[in-house]
């Protein structure tokens, strides 16, 4: 990694806080609002173009509810409470934990459980996260699951990633980001990435399950004797 690069990252995250001021959060929300009818979950804030990741809202505002109160924006102030949210995060929950476990399980065999670390915080304060992250012989590297609904939401989740990736301690690694719909086909997930303007940096790669499977097969594991 070159150190142009990384005084760009570092130039992007200081850039964030001038660029996402209450004002253009508002808009956000709003357009979100507009587009849906409703306000967006925490998860969605992640996928969308238009607002910070739910991690900047997390450490500046203490949340997404805590800042939709700050906003006095009008609607049910939190989805994760009554009827709108219990049947569909009951169903995101549990596909998140199916996905997730069929990833750790794979990582696990291929790699052994002392060198699989799933949340795995880079930071202390829990600022920089990855889903997982895997020390091999050969170099360690971090996974980032995340399941798009269509193409169009594909590369608005890559783009919000690669905002949280820029985080300089979580640059001394390579990411892959796992899109694990499969609806979405190898190609046009290739294709999409490509055709983004904010193209991927060098140490970040777009792989699905089946990808990850043949990327670890390459990877040299520590015997855990």
């Amino acid at each position: 990694m070159s150190l142009d690069t990384v005084m760009r990252h570092i130039y992007n995250l200081i850039m964030d806080q001038y660029i996402w001021d209450l004002e253009n959060i508002k808009t956000g929300l709003e357009n979100f609002y507009n587009a849906h009818g409703r306000y967006p979950t925490s998860r969605e804030v992640d996928c969308y173009p238009d607002l910070p990741s739910s991690r900047q809202i997390q450490r500046r505002f203490g949340g997404l509810v805590e800042l939709r109160k700050v906003l006095n924006l009008s609607g049910p102030q939190d989805f994760t409470k009554g009827s709108y949210s219990s049947e569909r995060a009951r169903s995101i929950n549990k596909r998140a934990h199916n996905l997730e476990k069929s990833i750790y399980d794979f990582l696990v065999t291929k790699f052994g459980k002392p060198f699989v670390h799933r949340e795995y915080l880079f930071t202390d304060d829990h600022r920089a996260r990855t889903d997982f992250f895997i020390h091999t012989k050969d170099g360690n590297f971090s996974v980032d699951v995340f399941f798009p609904k269509d193409r169009s939401n594909l590369i608005n989740c890559l783009n919000s990633k690669m905002k949280t990736y820029g985080n300089t301690l979580m640059l001394q690694y390579p990411v892959i980001f796992l899109m694990m719909n499969d609806e979405i086909s190898e190609e046009e997930m290739t294709a999409a990435a490509n055709n983004k303007k904010n193209k991927l940096l060098e140490y970040q790669q777009i792989m699905n399950f089946n990808q990850l499977k043949l990327f670890c097969a390459n990877k040299c594991p520590y015997s855990a004797t």
